[in-house]
């Protein structure tokens, strides 16, 4: 048996969603929603403002992996004058 995390607290079947998806986004509000197909989630629909969040929080994952990088490194680091920049 393969069990599958829904990561919403809302979800709907592909076949309802196919009926009337602007019911489910209106039903949801500020909600993401999962998408079920055979009862496994197929996909999340979720709001402009969900979604802009999501990727603001991996562009600043990326940058703190960046600079987690960058202060392992820090032995190599090169001092730099900013009087003569």
């Amino acid at each position: 048996m393969h069990i599958d995390t829904i990561y919403a607290d809302l979800s709907v079947s592909m076949s309802e969603f196919k009926k009337n998806p602007a019911q489910v986004l209106r039903t949801a509000g500020e909600k993401p929603v999962a998408i079920l197909n055979h009862n496994r989630p197929a996909f999340y629909m979720v709001t402009p403002k969900i979604f802009e969040a999501l990727v603001e929080a991996l562009a600043d994952r990326e940058l703190t992996e960046l600079v987690r990088h960058r202060l392992a490194q820090k032995d190599q680091a090169v001092e730099v004058d900013i009087d003569t920049v």
